[in-house]
């Protein structure tokens, strides 16, 4: 199979028709063989059945239908773990990605040999003060503490190798973050092509100004995590350890002081040099024995729980 399309959706029902005859169009002009799969995030207004009857006259509509809304992260992570394509094409189902950009990220993906190819919506259509501000500070900070150097983290529409989405692991809120997982796992040749952004021709947008604030707080914990990881330690215990040097340190001299310098008759703990000492001891201490239980936890195997799956369709 030459592509799997994989469309993460919340609440798109009106969308669903019109994405799938667009997509299927440009599959079929092009001689692709292909999968869409249509992974429904718990809609409520009808979507799935939408899904369903597409399946029904086409064997190449295939669905996931979550219990509820798990969110984008979840959803990507179920439509990654099915799909069967050579590229993997991920787009949104609002209608603002637009199909027709398919066969030239296919063409990136096997002619250029890139792993991953992102989507980069230069002129958008969205609110300035709600999305596209916002959008460049994020995608701004996300380029200086991950080192991938593209300009759209978010957008939906990317390409990847087939081999790609399945060695990442994408949990929790991390879609926005997928070339960075990429990289972490070895993945280095990352693409970059404008694509076109249109105007939502249907609903609402489902997303708020809190994905940003979401988005800067998981961009922390994955430079964290790509650095530090595989070995807590290295971050807890070095800290850890410094803080209780420091803490020793002021012990000492405090010791030395009491015993050979000080006239004045002062306890010690009326002195502002022991609580610093205390502090910096208790708090190394506490930082050390972080990373170490941090080492300890990651040589443990626990499952995660992702998401619960109420029906599919041809998988």
């Amino acid at each position: 199979m030459n592509i799997s399309v994989v469309i993460p959706l919340l609440n798109e029902q009106e969308s669903l028709n019109e994405l799938y005859n667009w997509i299927a169009t440009v599959m079929q002009s092009n001689s692709f063989s292909y999968e869409i799969v249509f992974i429904d995030d718990g809609s409520t207004d009808g979507s799935w059945n939408t899904i369903s009857e597409l399946s029904k006259k086409d064997n190449n509509v295939k669905g996931i239908r979550f219990l509820k809304n798990f969110g984008k992260s979840q959803a990507l992570h179920a439509g990654f773990g099915v799909a069967q394509g050579d590229v993997v094409i991920t787009m949104d189902a609002d209608l603002q990605d637009n199909p027709e950009e398919i066969p030239e990220l296919y063409e990136l993906i096997t002619a250029d040999d890139f792993d991953l190819v992102s989507g980069w919506k230069k002129k958008r259509y969205d609110s300035v003060i709600a999305k596209n501000l916002p959008s460049k500070l994020f995608n701004a900070a996300a380029r200086k503490t991950s080192g991938v150097k593209l300009h759209d983290f978010n957008c939906g529409l990317k390409a990847y190798k087939n081999v790609v989405v399945k060695n990442i692991d994408v949990h929790g809120e991390m879609h926005r973050y997928i070339p960075v997982l990429a990289k972490n796992a070895g993945f280095t040749k990352i693409g970059e092509k404008v694509v076109l952004h249109q105007a939502r021709k249907y609903g609402k947008t489902k997303f708020g100004v809190s994905r940003f604030i979401n988005g800067f707080l998981d961009l922390v914990t994955i430079w964290f995590m790509s650095r530090f990881a595989k070995r807590p330690m290295h971050f807890f215990g070095l800290i850890g350890t410094l803080l209780f040097i420091v803490g020793a340190c002021f012990s000492l001299y405090l010791g030395i002081d009491k015993l050979f310098i000080e006239t004045k008759g002062r306890l010690i703990a009326q002195r502002p040099e022991f609580y610093v000492a205390l502090t910096a001891m208790i708090l190394g201490t506490q930082f050390f024995l972080a990373g170490f239980l941090g080492e300890i936890i990651l040589t443990s195997k626990r499952d995660k729980e992702r998401y619960s799956i109420s029906e599919k369709i041809h998988l």
